[in-house]
């Protein structure tokens, strides 16, 4: 069994020199395939951070009546953390919101001169709500209209930015669905390409295939160095996608940072190096293997 195990990988690194410019040729189409499965993970990435970075500018604000007194909102504010649609719930005091007020129009002098002539302080307290998911604010809408609680409330802002908050809702949800769709598509016609490159390679060997059928070769040792060649092909391109992908990682992770603040997508690269290897190992050899053994199927049937 060591035997023919090492026969197998010796022709199959000696039919990877041998052939020369295909095996160069297969290496190359299989770093094209690899660099979009790749970057189909940096887009999954992104499409992660977009959406939290949306989710996270979304949020519905309760403001109290003027008498409500701060007991009671604390009350509210502990039985809508108890809520299973609710992420998080942060109180700003009336004090609070002055001090927000005056330090936003702190260039403005008329406002400034106004509120320092003011005896009482008539902006109100309020709760910023959270939610896991931007589809139940409505829910939690609702849960503020109970009459228990709308007593004490003057107003909330999930009425006014109802719209606002369901097209961020659909954005969200058809950036997550059209990630996984792109996904699956550029991963099929990746797989598409290797297995036809594959399958030119052996063909350029057919002669060979047939030689060795007629002096009496077990399959596994005709098609053995043929799979081996496919790994081959599919670890030096996986590490030839992540060579061509770390520059241009580098050099677009200034203008991602732009748009989705707190992204740095070259960092995160450079944390998961050995995780992403792995994933690259894992799917070019995978394809490389079982795109050789299919595509020489026919030949050992004849």
């Amino acid at each position: 069994m060591f035997t023919v195990i090492s026969r197998i990988f010796h022709f199959g690194f000696k039919n990877f020199w041998r052939n020369g410019w295909l095996s160069m040729a297969t290496v190359a189409i299989m770093t094209l395939a690899l660099f979009v499965f790749f970057s189909l993970i940096i887009f999954g990435v992104v499409t992660k951070a977009a959406a939290a970075s949306i989710q996270d500018k979304i949020d519905i604000s309760v403001y109290f009546n003027t008498n409500t007194s701060e007991d009671e909102i604390l009350n509210i504010q502990q039985s809508l953390q108890g809520l299973s649609e609710v992420q998080s719930v942060d109180y700003i005091s009336q004090a609070q919101a002055l001090a927000i007020f005056t330090q936003n129009h702190a260039n403005d002098q008329t406002i400034t001169q106004a509120v320092n002539e003011l005896d009482n302080n008539p902006l109100e307290a309020s709760l910023n709500i959270k939610a896991k998911d931007p589809s139940q604010y409505g829910d939690i809408a609702s849960y503020l209209a109970s009459p228990d609680l709308a007593q004490y409330i003057d107003s909330v802002s999930y009425t006014q930015n109802q719209d606002v908050i369901e097209r961020l809702a659909k954005i969200v949800s058809t950036v997550e669905v059209g990630g996984y769709v792109v996904t699956l598509l550029l991963a099929l016609i990746a797989g598409l390409v290797v297995f036809n490159t594959i399958r030119l390679a052996i063909y350029s060997n057919r002669d060979e295939i047939g030689v060795m059928r007629v002096v009496g070769a077990s399959n596994s040792l005709v098609r053995g160095p043929f799979v081996v060649e496919g790994m081959i092909c599919g670890a030096i391109a996986s590490l030839a996608s992540l060579i061509i992908a770390a520059p241009a990682l580098y050099l677009t992770s200034p203008y991602l940072d732009v748009f989705i603040p707190g992204l740095n997508i070259f960092q995160y690269f450079y944390t998961h190096l050995g995780q992403l290897l792995l994933y690259e190992l894992l799917f070019g050899v995978v394809i490389g293997a079982l795109s050789s053994w299919v595509a020489v199927r026919r030949y050992l049937r004849n």
